[in-house]
């Protein structure tokens, strides 16, 4: 990327910003306003107007619910009738929105009296005959009738009380005791009753006659509203390709006035800078001269070279030699480089501008298929100039932590299947992207699944595809496979975040030179390897768990190690002082945490806990409906082929539980609910599951060397799709 300065005189900034747009090409720098006698541009004449009629525009396209995917944008737009005829649509949309807000208004009325009266329409009384008496009292609530009416007769306060129910519907006459204040004796005895009042409407008639006829008006409604529906509908397509293609030229035309906002200016002149991908510098230099001819100044101010791997390699002045008064010497009002930090923001309104510094724009570029991981990295923050794209390692590492955690084809299947439905349900690009990540996580679930033998926690698979000997093995009922699963995924942990360390190495190199990368980056990488070189190794070897030595020698992988030799134990004694020593020389406001290569390797035992509890929930949620059975070598099995009977016949073999499938029908119907929401459950984990990588990956590799500060490349212009180019 190379950041480059436009410098020019007021008469011609209309005209490279329109040459700027077009192009589509330059990052815009926003001017901070530090330099002397320079100030934030004006809008151009006329944004207010352009601003004002998009927002219009917009409103009108949420009134008519437009989609762009229904409609395209009109072709041959007119910019010169824009004004009469968004005058036009705006006043059809209007006046059949405000009869359809009148319509729903009017009905939601008309529902809330119906609400009102049903009540009645179930008791069965006229309505005027419960008002209108001098001498009683009527209430009208829902609740019980003996109830009421019980409250009411061991009431002091009321002299006399009938009741009339129906259907829920209570209407009590009462007759207050002499004295008594009518509305005190008709709601102090429901005091504590499950009573609730009902106010009287006051309309006359029969109440059932009422609420007919305003169901029928509702219904008048509903078919005026469904017709007015279906106008704004026909309208939408009448006119949805002109309001797309007026929101296009709109945008573009706010776009546009609204640029000098971002400019440095003076009374007669103006300097605008952004970046722009080198490789682009001669066709933008280009297609400005042919705007403006030789009536500006193009100045290539810095430029920032970036590797194969997206790291920064190169980020200098790209101007020549500065002056010793802190300018360039370029011509015109601004010409500028990266000047010397002591004059970055020194400016002469006459002659040389130095330029703020500022970092160039990210753009990320993946290969195909993990781009989708992107939104992972994103949900840190955009790789900055100085640092590598994790992206790709994120799309190694992540599905096959979570596969490995869940290793289940039937799981997988599911939750391939979700990811695909979130793809093809949401609009979003983030939902989409996060739905490819877990369509990985679910291929990779089911990879996993197909070497362990298991589909919904059963070993069918693995009799069918490995004859009932998969080459993996997962739970606690295979110890040595449980604690080898420890080990393995403690060297995950190394491998992981030894890549994460180098990666930091590879950033403070490029920035700062060796030094600075072997003093804050090499000091952990020589820590995390010498420690876990001595733990692999034989040196006191009493001391260490035994796992960390048969776990590769035949329980259960048969690779033949056992241990590095006593003296490969001592150079990783030598590694872990030497990386001590380098911090102590370097960050040495990092030496208390000298501890965190082997916490943080530890970390990722959490991989394993999440399998065998996974493994665990999966046994018992199987076990309870089919049951399972221990053979004389001490195996389970599952109870799918064979009934409680087998016990009875196979010398050494007992039955764990009989399970649900074996209880008869009942047992059977039962059984299929616990399976189902068993397996839900397990379900479920792989949600704790994703989040554990996640976590893997922000906190423990990205700890080590990402920050995520970059600003995305977004390039001032847009892409046309029916509107021209106008000056």
């Amino acid at each position: 990327m190379s950041k480059v300065a436009v410098t020019g005189s007021k008469s011609v900034m209309d005209e490279v910003i329109e040459a700027m747009h077009e192009l589509n090409r330059v990052h815009l720098t926003d001017y901070d306003g530090s330099w002397d006698s320079f100030d934030n541009g004006d809008p151009v004449e006329g944004a207010d107007e352009a601003s004002e009629r998009l927002v219009t525009v917009r409103g009108l396209e949420s009134t008519l619910d437009l989609d762009a995917t229904e409609v395209r944008p009109e072709h041959g737009f007119d910019p010169s009738s824009l004004e009469e005829r968004l005058a036009s649509v705006r006043s059809e949309v209007n006046e059949l929105d405000d009869r359809r807000q009148e319509l729903r208004q009017e009905r939601r009325e008309l529902e809330e009296r119906i609400g009102a009266l049903e009540p009645f329409a179930r008791l069965g009384i006229d309505l005027d005959l419960l008002t209108g008496y001098d001498e009683i009292s009527v209430v009208v609530g829902e609740g019980d009738e003996g109830a009421v009416r019980d409250a009411y007769r061991a009431s002091e306060d009321v002299r006399a009380v009938e009741l009339f129910g129906g259907d829920g519907v209570v209407a009590a006459a009462v007759a207050p005791a002499e004295g008594v204040d009518h509305e005190d004796a008709v709601a102090d005895p429901l005091v504590g009753v499950d009573f609730t009042r009902l106010e009287v409407p006051d309309t006359d008639g029969s109440p059932e006659e009422v609420v007919e006829e305003l169901r029928h008006e509702s219904r008048e409604l509903e078919a005026e509203l469904e017709s007015l529906t279906a106008d704004l509908e026909e309208l939408k397509l009448k006119v949805g390709g002109f309001l797309l293609a007026a929101e296009e030229y709109l945008t573009t035309q706010v776009q546009k006035a609204e640029a000098p906002l971002r400019f440095a200016t003076t009374k007669n002149s103006f300097v605008a800078e952004g970046w722009i991908p080198t490789s682009d510098l001669a066709s933008v230099e280009g297609a400005l001269r042919d705007a403006v001819g030789d009536r500006i100044e193009f100045e290539e101010l810095e430029r920032a070279e970036y590797d194969r791997h997206g790291a920064v390699a190169n980020h200098d002045d790209a101007t020549g030699d500065s002056h010793g008064d802190g300018s360039t010497g370029a011509a015109g009002a601004a010409g500028a480089g990266a000047a010397s930090e002591a004059s970055d923001e020194e400016v002469a309104a006459d002659g040389g501008v130095v330029t703020v510094p500022d970092d160039p724009p990210t753009v990320q570029d993946n290969p195909e298929p993990t781009t989708p991981f992107e939104v992972l990295v994103g949900a840190v923050g955009r790789p900055n100039y100085s640092e590598l794209d994790p992206t790709i390692v994120l799309f190694l590492t992540f599905p096959v932590f979570f596969g490995f955690m869940i290793g289940d084809v039937g799981y997988g299947a599911v939750y391939a299947l979700i990811g695909l439905f979130a793809m093809r349900r949401f609009d979003s690009d983030a939902i989409q992207q996060f739905g490819m990540v877990v369509v990985w996580a679910g291929i990779l679930t089911i990879v996993f699944g197909v070497f362990y033998g298991e589909i919904f926690g059963l070993h069918q698979l693995g009799e069918w595809i490995w004859g009932g000997h998969p080459p993996l093995r997962k739970g606690l009922s295979y110890g040595e496979w449980a604690t080898g699963w420890l080990v393995v995924a403690v060297l995950a942990g190394w491998v992981h975040l030894t890549i994460g360390w180098i990666f930091d190495f590879v950033d403070n190199y490029t920035l700062h030179g060796l030094k600075d990368a072997v003093l804050e980056s090499g000091s952990w990488l020589a820590m995390l390897t010498g420690i876990w070189v001595w733990v692999f190794s034989t040196h006191l070897e009493g001391t260490k768990p035994e796992l960390l030595f048969t776990t590769f020698d035949g329980h259960p992988f048969a690779f033949g190690f056992a241990g590095f030799a006593p003296s490969i134990g001592y150079v990783g004694i030598g590694l872990l002082v030497l990386g001590i020593v380098l911090l102590a020389v370097g960050p040495t406001h990092e030496l208390p945490e000298v501890a965190q290569p082997f916490a943080h390797t530890l970390s990722y035992t959490r991989l394993t806990a999440v399998l065998l509890s996974k493994a665990g929930m999966a046994l018992v949620v199987n076990m309870l409906y089919f049951g399972a059975y221990q053979d004389e070598k001490g195996a389970y099995h599952y109870m799918i082929d064979h009934g409680p009977h087998y016990a009875e016949t196979h010398e050494g073999a007992e039955i764990v539980f009989s399970g649900l499938w074996h209880a008869g029908p009942a047992g059977q119907i039962g059984g299929l609910l616990v399976l189902l929401i068993g397996h839900l459950v397990v379900l479920a984990i792989g949600v704790s599951a994703m989040i554990q990588a996640i976590r893997l990956e922000y906190v423990e590799f990205f700890g080590k060397f990402y920050e995520g500060s970059g600003e995305n490349y977004d390039p001032f212009g847009s892409d046309r799709d029916s509107t021209e180019s106008t000056t």
